[in-house]
C-alpha cells in the first residue's frame, strides 16, 4: 500500500505534472461560465511553468540535498562491502531491447565500478527491482550484473537484489543479503540529491553505512544563480528535488526514519 501510494502521490504532486494538470483544468473551465477562473489558472500554469525552468529554482531545491554529506574519506581504509541503489537502469525498456538501458543515475553504476577495481577484496550488491508502478517482470538486477561485467568486475563478487521497489526495501533486503558484522564497514552509493534519505532509511533498518554520494547536478554554492537563464533542465531539476524534498517528509511523518534530514552527524 505504502509503495502504490507514494508512486501515485508522487508522480502527482510532481510540480510539471500538477502545473500541466492545473492548467487543463483552467481549459475545461473556459467552457463554462467560470471562464475567468479558467484563465487566470492558464496564466497562473505558464507563468509558473517558465519560472522552473528558467529560474535557479532548480539548483536552490537540489543543493541543500546534494551538500549534506561531504564526499567519502578514502583515508579509513578499505570497506568490507558496498551497497549500489537501483535507479539507474530502465528495466522495462530493457527488457524490450534485450540489453541495460541506462537513464540519468548510471553514475552509481560506474562508481561503483570503480570502486570494486579499488577495492578488490569488498563485496558488492546492486539493490534494484522495479520502481515503475506498473511494470513487466523485468529488475533493474537483471541488467546490472552484464553491467558490472562490462566493466570489469567478477560477477563472483556481486549480489544482486531484485525485489526492491523503493528505498525503504533497498535498505531491508541489502541489509538481509549482507548480513554486517559489527565493526563491518559498507559503503552506500547512490545520488547526492537521495542521499539523505538513503541515510536515513538504511539507519533506521540498523544497517550502518558510510555516504558515498554519486550523480551530482549542482556544482556548489558558488554555481546556484550562475547561468540559469541558460538552463534547459530547470524543469527536471525542479521535480527531482521537489521529489526528494517530498519523500523524505513522507518517509518521516511514516515513520520510516528517525530523523527529516537525516546529516554526518546524526543531527
Amino acid at each position: 500500500m505504502f509503495f502504490v501510494l507514494s508512486k501515485t502521490l508522487g508522480i502527482m504532486l510532481l510540480p510539471t505534472n500538477f502545473l500541466i494538470g492545473v492548467g487543463v483544468v483552467g481549459a475545461i473551465l473556459m467552457a463554462t461560465r467560470f471562464a475567468s477562473l479558467g484563465r487566470k489558472l492558464i496564466v497562473l500554469s505558464i507563468v509558473l511553468l517558465a519560472v522552473c525552468e528558467f529560474s535557479p529554482l532548480g539548483k536552490l531545491v537540489l543543493y541543500p540535498l546534494e551538500s549534506r554529506f561531504p564526499s567519502w574519506d578514502a583515508t579509513r581504509g578499505a570497506p568490507d562491502g558496498i551497497v549500489v541503489l537501483g535507479g539507474s537502469i530502465d528495466p522495462d525498456l530493457s527488457s524490450a531491447h534485450g540489453e541495460a538501458v541506462f537513464g540519468a543515475a548510471a553514475d552509481r553504476i560506474i562508481a561503483a565500478a570503480a570502486l570494486a577495481h579499488r577495492y578488490p577484496n569488498s563485496r558488492i550488491i546492486f539493490s534494484g527491482g522495479s520502481a515503475n508502478l506498473i511494470s513487466k517482470d523485468a529488475k533493474e538486477a537483471d541488467y546490472a550484473g552484464a553491467a558490472f561485467e562490462s566493466l570489469g568486475v567478477s560477477p563472483e563478487r556481486l549480489t544482486m537484489e531484485r525485489q526492491a521497489r523503493n528505498t525503504l526495501e533497498n535498505a531491508e533486503f541489502s541489509k538481509a543479503l549482507a548480513a554486517p558484522k559489527s565493526g563491518d564497514r559498507w559503503l552506500l552509493v547512490t545520488s547526492a540529491y537521495h542521499m539523505p534519505r538513503s541515510v536515513g532509511v538504511f539507519r533506521k533498518a540498523g544497517f550502518a553505512i558510510e555516504p558515498y554520494p554519486v550523480d551530482w547536478r549542482t556544482a556548489g554554492r558558488a554555481d546556484l544563480l550562475k547561468d540559469w537563464f541558460l538552463s534547459a533542465r530547470g524543469l527536471e531539476s525542479v521535480d527531482i528535488g521537489i521529489r526528494e524534498w517530498i519523500g523524505l517528509a513522507a518517509y518521516w511523518i511514516s515513520g520510516k526514519t528517525s530523523e527529516f534530514m537525516p546529516g554526518p552527524d546524526h543531527r
